[in-house]
């Protein structure tokens, strides 16, 4: 029997077409069907659907394929509104409908924990995924790779899985300012001949033009990404944003030398006016530097935070550490309801903005440069000990020493905000001995794609 599943599994070769039925969306958001006991991933497919598909890659546990013909439709497929959303790798799920869309993203969370934790899911509390009213336009930023092609200045992203640049000059899934002002700086750099990066060659200054804007204030800032020490003609650049972009308050220059998938480079530097802009959530404002990390769709945010407030369970006596603290937002949002905040980041900006953030806060707060494993261990030492501890770690989950200081410093609530249900899974699955996990509740921060973020409560076990 063990040879005739072997002799299955491998019975499958690139190019070869077969039927497939599609019974659930996966992680990246392409339809998972199997075929003979292999698990085969479909972009584009839907739940439901029964599908003829041509193999394009096949690995030992798993197999990649295109949709050659759609045999039975599902009843929730729509046709995406995005003339570029079959090339551009930025939106994953806009053939699907939106109701539809939030019920696939809770089964993401599900799919992670039976995957990466020894948890029966069956018992777990996962609970429906929140969404938007209006899940278009909501985008706060944009990271644009910029490029040439024809002589002319293009700027998007690139397409799944290439290196190929996808002109984006109207992005349906970012705030329309955004796309205003992109395009018009796209303008500026050809009409004053701007060197741009290339990518094959290794030459060129420009590489990416970033844009954010404070909903709630209309105050926009722009970065230039340069793979140079200098950005060529920047006073007639600064000249023609402020002359053809009024509303464009800050202008920050950030050198990238390096051949990175990260956008920044460390050192940023101001062209004109301040180097931060405001963003405000309800009654609350904050000031964003160009590097800080802030949240991208801000009426997801509040609904986001206040699902970390709920979690937290704050009485006034709490000492809260807000671990991959950004610019202070998570901390700031919760502090009404602690005695003390704490918190950490690596980048020395997001710091500067979670201190003048947390002026308001009429309590103690300290914020340093570091990691939660760094500064925890020293607190503890001082006598210092938190009651809850959020975290809000980027796509890779939390570094492995935080998780062993946080088996060390025991708080009674561990608040896990995540982007990522595979990490977030595996995370938990180390602290499950100490913690039981009381829910999960998803909340859709970027419609239209495969991206689910979610706040997990963890209560120490007695």
């Amino acid at each position: 029997m063990k040879q005739d599943k072997r002799a299955k599994q491998v019975d499958l070769k690139v190019k070869q077409t077969f039927p497939l039925t599609i019974k659930r969306i996966g992680i990246n958001g392409e339809g998972v069907g199997f075929f003979k006991r292999k698990i085969v991933f479909v972009p584009g497919a839907l739940p439901g659907e029964e599908v003829v598909v041509e193999a394009t890659k096949v690995h030992p546990k798993f197999a990649e394929a295109r949709i050659k013909n759609v045999r039975k439709k599902s009843e929730h497929r729509t046709t995406p509104p995005c003339p570029v959303y079959h090339k551009c790798g930025g939106c994953q799920l806009q053939h699907m409908h939106y109701e539809q869309q939030l019920i696939g993203k809770k089964d993401i969370l599900i799919q992670a924990f039976e995957r990466y934790t020894k948890l029966p899911v069956e018992s777990l509390d996962i609970r429906d995924t929140i969404g938007m009213e209006d899940p278009w336009f909501y985008r706060n930023k944009s990271q644009f790779q910029v490029g040439k092609r024809d002589g002319m200045i293009i700027a998007g992203l690139y397409s799944s899985n290439s290196h190929r640049l996808i002109d984006i000059p109207d992005c349906i899934v970012q705030q329309p300012v955004l796309n205003d002002v992109l395009n018009v700086v796209k303008e500026i750099l050809r009409d004053l001949n701007i060197s741009i990066y290339d990518e094959k060659k290794n030459q060129g200054s420009v590489k990416t033009i970033v844009t954010r804007v404070g909903v709630a204030t209309g105050e926009i800032q722009v970065v230039l990404v340069t793979a140079t020490e200098e950005l060529p003609k920047k006073e007639l650049i600064v000249s023609e944003i402020q002359k053809r972009l009024p509303k464009v308050t800050s202008i920050i220059h950030n050198v990238n030398k390096k051949k990175t998938p990260l956008v920044f480079g460390d050192r940023s530097f101001p062209l004109a006016g301040p180097q931060t802009i405001r963003e405000r959530l309800k009654d609350q404002s904050y000031a964003l530097s160009a590097r800080a990390f802030f949240q991208l769709n801000p009426e997801q945010t509040v609904k986001l935070y206040d699902e970390v407030k709920e979690a937290a369970q704050l009485t006034g006596k709490e000492k809260v550490v807000d671990a991959y603290c950004g610019s202070g937002t998570i901390g700031r949002w919760v502090g009404e309801g602690a005695a003390e905040i704490r918190g950490m980041d690596v980048i020395p900006e997001s710091i500067e903005d979670a201190r003048e953030n947390a002026k308001e806060l009429n309590m103690k707060t300290v914020y340093e440069v570091g990691t939660a494993e760094e500064w925890l261990p020293k607190w503890l030492k001082e006598g210092w000990k938190p009651d809850v501890v959020i975290v809000d770690p980027p796509r890779t989950g939390c570094d492995q020493k935080l998780l062993q200081t946080i088996r060390k410093v025991k708080p009674e609530r561990f608040i896990y905000v995540s982007c990522n249900p595979s990490t977030l899974a595996k995370d938990i699955d180390q602290l499950s001995s100490l913690y039981d996990v009381e829910y999960t509740q998803p909340v859709d921060m970027f419609p239209q794609t495969a991206h689910v973020e979610s706040v997990t409560k963890l209560v120490r076990k007695v």
